[in-house]
């Protein structure tokens, strides 16, 4: 069966490192990506995000070469731990950039607005500015703006590495549930193992710019793989 989202020989060189990446990840899965810092990881997404462009190889979606393809157009949506949102702006005007770049909206797109905005529990704080709100619900927001977009894949990275465990398990929980609402397929950036068992379907090990492994999430967490052994402690 051909897989929906596939890295195939991807490279990418990162100042003395050539990074080297195959992958594939099946529709509507929730992948973690997880190794040491500076592996690749988020190298990884930004390749398949746009924002970085490749030396070789491709990026393919349901069979189709987006590689060339300017990230504005890929079926693909990001969200970062800093989660980019305008503090003069209310919610609603930060959701709805994700649908229009100068906010001129239709009635349904409004509509659209309101519905992402109780999707993730802050259909009553719309008017509010990121100033006046904690940092669960910016997120929240930035979560929203993904949504708008309607893009089939949502790239994770580490958006919720500055959120108390609380939270970060309140977060996981929700893009979990949104994953499974909307048929979304994501892929997570993290460094914690938690995150991991907790929402991830199958879990990718990135080391030295290569993914070493990539099978389900128990299976990677319990491997003997050197290199996993010492990234966890183990």
């Amino acid at each position: 069966m051909t897989a929906y989202l596939e890295c195939r020989a991807l490279r990418f060189r990162y100042e003395e490192m050539m990074m080297r990446f195959d992958l594939e990840i099946e529709r509507g899965s929730c992948v973690a990506v997880i190794g040491p810092s500076g592996a690749g990881k988020s190298t990884l997404l930004a390749l398949i995000g746009g924002f970085e462009h490749a030396d070789d190889g491709c990026v393919l979606v349901e069979g189709r070469d987006i590689t060339a393809v300017p990230a504005a157009q890929r079926p693909v949506t990001t969200l970062f731990q800093d989660n980019n949102l305008f503090a003069h702006l209310t919610a609603s005007q930060n959701v709805g950039l994700g649908l229009h770049p100068g906010l001129r909206l239709s009635d349904a797109q409004r509509r659209d607005v309101g519905q992402a905005l109780e999707q993730v529990g802050l259909e009553e704080f719309g008017n509010r500015r990121p100033a006046q709100l904690s940092g669960g619900e910016r997120q929240r927001v930035a979560i929203a703006r993904c949504l708008v977009r309607r893009r089939p894949i949502l790239l994770l990275d580490e958006p919720f590495g500055a959120l108390g465990p609380a939270m970060r398990l309140e977060m996981l929980d929700l893009v979990d549930a949104l994953r499974r609402q909307h048929g979304l397929t994501v892929l997570m950036v993290t460094h914690d193992p938690a995150d991991a068992a907790r929402i991830a379907d199958r879990t990718a090990f990135v080391a030295e710019g290569e993914v070493v492994l990539s099978d389900a999430t128990t299976s990677v967490l319990q491997s003997d793989l050197p290199v996993i052994r010492d990234y966890l402690g183990r």
